[in-house]
């Protein structure tokens, strides 16, 4: 089975410095986490996590996260988020994996993965108000990285679910941009993280013109990851 869930954020290789625990509703969430996920989660499942994964500043000081998220049942996917400051380039982070005998971990960048019959891809994405030319040049470059990994996505088959961190959607505003990768792609399911619980005003859990979109940041998830099934219904 597919999960997903975005916005652990865990603080093990920085300490209390980087806590979420110092806002309301994150208090114990590492420990959370970790019940709640081996409550759901098998050792045949596979987790999308669509970014803000740890707070470590560089990949070799995220090693004791990294190890925690092996540490939990089932494969683990990985997409870039605002907050991963660790994110470098395929090439070393899949050296860094081997290196320290973390299998279970992958990451998507301009490319898909299949899962069964469903086919993972996304990509980070970016803000609503993308007014400076260089924030324009950064939508423009998020959304090519989504075109080409759900392309991948449909070269292997499955039926691709988009994954973003940023809402692509609210109740009032869209990123055009993303948003008409998506619809252009034929994309039915999209899932995203990025808004917490002091920001939840006007997200989107339905439908948006034949696209089903679900938030999964993991405090609106109770720190749980999400079975992705069949969201016909919310359409």
């Amino acid at each position: 089975m597919l999960f997903a869930i975005a916005d652990l954020h865990l603080s093990i290789s920085t300490g209390i410095q980087k806590s979420m625990e110092i806002f309301p509703g994150w208090e114990y969430y590492q420990a959370r986490i970790e019940t709640n996920w081996r409550a759901v989660v098998g050792d045949e499942d596979t987790v999308v996590i669509a970014g803000d994964f740890c707070w470590a500043m560089g990949i070799e000081n995220a090693l004791p996260d990294f190890q925690f998220l092996e540490s939990l049942p089932g494969k683990k996917i990985l997409l870039k988020g605002n907050h991963d400051y660790w994110w470098t380039t395929v090439r070393k982070m899949d050296g860094f994996l081997a290196a320290n005998g973390l299998r279970s971990i992958s990451f998507i960048h301009n490319n898909a993965q299949k899962v069964d019959g469903l086919c993972v891809c996304g990509t980070r994405g970016w803000y609503f108000d993308a007014e400076r030319d260089e924030d324009k040049k950064i939508v423009l470059r998020e959304a090519g990285r989504l075109e080409r990994s759900i392309l991948d996505a449909k070269k292997r088959g499955g039926d691709p679910v988009a994954f973003l961190h940023y809402p692509p959607v609210s109740q009032s505003s869209r990123v055009p941009e993303i948003f008409d990768v998506l619809k252009a792609q034929g994309i039915t399911r999209c899932c995203y993280g990025h808004i917490h619980a002091t920001k939840r005003f006007g997200h989107v859990d339905g439908a948006v013109e034949g696209v089903a979109f679900q938030l999964i940041a993991a405090d609106y998830l109770d720190f749980t990851p999400i079975e992705i099934v069949d969201w016909k219904l919310l359409q």
